[in-house]
């Protein structure tokens, strides 16, 4: 099959199944929401920030948020009212609440973060869209395809956006293979792996619970990097089941496991290539849970004419490994992180609401990667191939 072209693509949406939970109609202009009419007026100022859950993840968001020129953090909420509290000791003037309804009702802010449990995701989203704010959610943006879609469909009704995580296409790393992809450096793509995976979190019990497991919180990074790099993807195959029964974790003691720790799914894309990923809380890594000084590949790519490891987790690049028939000894290019970070995505938004320059993330690509968990665990349940409906803008490139 020829390397497909932006064209060519976005001429074949129409041939994405006609089954969907939700039409994808909506998104069938292959244009991102972002770039779409000229409704968005840049606020030309700092984004007052209102962030929620002010666990292990805010630790990371908000220094990067702090330090953002565009972001001015004046609002924290979290069940927990000493992590509200303490968090907000950092930031001067920044009030805390225990509860979203106070928190919405006390100082007013642009951007609500959520870093919350992620199956607190869609009711806590739900909400703030209601009350008129845009919204960052650490991934998944939804428990379910249909929850997130009604989402984007509340957003757009009451003229605010919502993006979710990971932010995984801002990373040079993730350009260079998109450009080397684009402009078929490699030869006709044919299969694409991606792996991610540590012994399993600890400190709560959520990841375990229902809709928790693996591909929510793992799996998601490298489903938005394959599907980043070759599109959207047209059906999915998986299998999935717990290795581990129980977990000790800080916040429950001891737990049983009722959702996936264990994952293997393999999906087509529109393009024609095949890929495949695989996830877990099972997987020992010498360099831990956060990767640091991983030489290894963590994202495969290998076409007719060449083939591109990204080294490192997809989340935390450090070079991209190329050869092909034109330069068959392997080359590292891109060892430069150029300043990205996978805690970037709300300030990256909080640059986009201040100042009109739109992001490569958008809500619709977000929706995909949730639909492709929802209908791996599906094959699971039914042992089927199962079809998928949504799409999203692409390619994805600057």
């Amino acid at each position: 099959m020829n390397q497909m072209t932006r064209k060519d693509f976005l001429n074949n949406c129409s041939l994405l199944g006609t089954a969907a939970l939700v039409s994808p109609a909506a998104f069938a202009s292959g244009i991102p929401w972002e770039k779409r009419g000229a409704s968005f007026v840049p606020l030309n100022r700092k984004v007052k920030v209102g962030l929620i859950g002010c666990g292990s993840v805010s630790g990371v968001y908000l220094p990067h948020l702090a330090a953002c020129p565009y972001a001015e953090v004046v609002s924290l909420c979290d069940i927990k009212p000493e992590r509200a509290q303490k968090a907000a000791q950092r930031f001067e003037g920044a009030v805390w609440y225990p509860h979203i309804d106070e928190m919405l009702a006390g100082v007013p802010f642009d951007l609500l973060v959520n870093t919350t449990d992620m199956q607190e995701h869609g009711r806590l989203n739900k909400i703030a869209i209601a009350a008129g704010k845009h919204v960052w959610c650490e991934k998944p943006l939804a428990t379910t395809y249909r929850e997130g879609y009604k989402l984007l469909e509340m957003a757009k009704a009451k003229g605010v956006r919502i993006w979710g995580a990971p932010a995984v296409v801002n990373s040079p790393q993730f350009a260079f293979m998109a450009k080397q992809v684009n402009e078929g450096n490699l030869g006709r793509i044919a299969a694409a792996h991606g792996h991610y995976g540590h012994e399993g979190p600890n400190w709560s019990a959520f990841f375990y619970e229902k809709n928790g497991g693996s591909l929510p919180d793992l799996g998601v990074y490298n489903i938005a990097t394959l599907t980043g790099l070759f599109g959207p993807a047209t059906s999915v195959v998986a299998m999935t089941n717990v290795v581990t029964p129980t977990r000790q974790v800080d916040d429950k003691g001891l737990i049983q496991v009722v959702v996936e720790d264990n994952a293997q799914v393999l999906f087509e894309h529109h393009s024609g290539v095949l890929s495949h990923i695989q996830c877990g809380f099972n997987y020992f890594d010498p360099y831990g849970h956060l990767g640091t000084g991983q030489e290894r590949p963590s994202i495969s790519v290998y076409g007719s004419k060449g083939n591109m490891h990204m080294v490192g987790y997809d989340w935390r690049p450090s070079g991209v490994d190329m050869a092909t028939t034109d330069n068959p000894e392997t080359q590292r290019f891109v060892p430069d992180a150029g300043g990205y970070v996978w805690e970037e995505g709300a300030s990256v938004i909080c640059e986009y609401l201040s100042t009109g320059r739109a992001p490569l993330i958008n809500a619709e690509h977000s929706l995909h990667v949730l639909e492709i968990i929802e209908a791996a665990n599906e094959s699971q349940r039914t042992g089927r191939r199962i079809q998928l409906n949504s799409t999203f803008s692409w390619p994805i490139v600057r």
